[in-house]
């Protein structure tokens, strides 16, 4: 499959002159992601390992002959309506999904002035939403491709000169989301959220069959690994919704604010300039005794100081090489501490994930665990029996005799069960599905 700049770049597919008076179109498929790894560490410079799913969003832009935008969504009961001339005018209320449809306008008005074209976007999707699998960022995503295919301007100054690969173009949606500029392309409020741009780079680079470990601030590509056949993603969505609007926002930022504080305390202890906890970490060997000392007694710094660096630096490329490698029980050892972590360090758990995780665990998992920006979503589980496996990694005998679709279905069953057990009131609204990695967003036909 064509990257998607190579999609977006299309002046070979301008239409004829016979065509003109048909308006033109894009569609786009945007997927979800799972987070395997890499709990909160993107905007802090670390590494994440990542897969897209099967499940997403669905764009289409029909253009319009004025410049109104009309966004309508088959999961929201009232459409978004934008003037491109003036974005900024009757904005949505806190916490209505409008507010991500007026951001990425505005941004992309401000970035690109004037090359915004009037459309009718209609948004259908089969991902789960508020689950912790990127809804959000995947709107982000799909509406700031449609937009952007429909003007034409990925051949253009200064988008040429900013993003010249799949991977910034997620770094610079992911400045879209946060407010933050990338590069010469001004930033502006965003949508209130601190976070970085692991969703947005699964979402574009996700790749068919594997999972892909990341590094961020900037965007590096640093491995990929695929996911064994016979092997498969169960995510367990709990039914306490993992929102990043509202009250739940103060909390989410809570966590990537610690960072940013623990990088200004080197800051000004040392007089240097590295602007991520990764790059204050490169400096050196010393590096990590003094910022344990710069936190000092401080306990919610420690604890994310902590959390970080075990995840980026050790629990995620450690994990990645166990399933490279096919030891399933050294990768489950590594994500319960990925887990762990995410309970002691970044308090961003809830009982329901908490024990989400365990059940499955107990239920005979690889691997599981929650994932996401926190407080509420899903948790991922790894199922099955690898082909290269003589059986002896399997956690029940009985699925080398059924095939891998099934067994997952049959765990997923069972796993929901237990779980609506002992959570019955937030369990009526839980559901499951099976997932592999899928590939990341890409252009459809328009009759698809």
């Amino acid at each position: 499959m064509s990257t998607v700049l190579e999609q977006l770049r299309r002046e070979a597919e301008e239409p004829t002159h016979a065509d003109w008076s048909s308006p033109r179109t894009a569609t786009w498929f945007v997927p979800g992601r799972i987070e395997v790894l890499g709990k909160h560490t993107d905007y802090a410079g670390g590494r994440s390992l990542l897969a897209a799913v099967d499940l997403g969003h669905t764009v289409r832009a029909v253009e319009r002959t004025d410049r109104e935008l009309h966004v309508a969504s088959a999961l929201a009961g009232d459409p978004v309506v934008v003037d491109l001339d003036a974005p900024a005018r009757h904005p949505s209320p806190p916490g209505h999904w409008g507010g991500y449809v007026r951001t990425v306008v505005e941004r992309l008005e401000t970035n690109f002035p004037g090359r915004l074209r009037g459309a009718e976007v209609h948004v259908t999707s089969t991902l789960p939403l508020a689950a912790g699998m990127s809804s959000s960022s995947a709107l982000v995503v799909g509406l700031a491709l449609a937009l952007l295919d429909l003007a034409g301007v990925a051949d253009e100054p200064p988008f040429t000169t900013e993003i010249t690969t799949d991977e910034q173009l997620g770094e610079y949606l992911g400045c879209v989301e946060n407010g933050q500029s990338f590069g010469s392309l001004a930033g502006d409020r965003g949508v209130g959220t601190f976070g970085g741009s692991e969703d947005h780079t699964a979402i574009l680079c996700g790749v068919d069959g594997a999972l892909v470990q990341y590094s961020f601030c900037p965007v590096r590509r640093e491995r990929e690994v695929a996911l064994p056949a016979g092997l498969s993603l169960v995510v367990a969505v709990s039914g306490v919704d993992a929102e990043k609007t509202g009250a739940a926002l103060a909390d989410y930022n809570r966590i990537s604010l610690a960072a940013r504080e623990i990088v200004t305390r080197w800051q000004q202890a040392t007089g240097r300039t590295e602007s991520t906890l990764a790059d204050a970490l490169a400096t050196g060997p010393a590096a990590l005794s003094r910022l344990r000392e710069l936190v000092g007694e401080d306990s919610p710094l420690t604890g994310r100081l902590e959390q970080f660096v075990a995840e980026s630096e050790r629990i995620v490329p450690a994990a990645a090489l166990a399933l490279e490698e096919g030891d399933l029980a050294e990768l489950g050892s590594l994500v319960d501490e990925s887990q762990a972590g995410a309970e002691r360090g970044l308090g961003n758990q809830v009982p329901e994930t908490v024990r989400l995780q365990r059940l499955a665990r107990e239920l005979g998992a690889h691997a599981a665990s929650a994932f996401g920006a926190g407080f509420g979503g899903s948790v991922w589980a790894l199922v099955g029996r690898a082909e290269s496996s003589d059986g002896a990694d399997g956690a029940d005998g009985a699925q080398a005799e059924e095939p891998a679709e099934q067994f997952a279905e049959d765990f997923a069953r069972r796993w929901l069960a237990a779980y609506r057990e002992e959570f019955p009131e937030v369990g009526a609204r839980a559901t499951t599905l099976v997932t592999r990695p899928g590939p990341g967003a890409h252009r459809l036909d328009p009759e698809e």
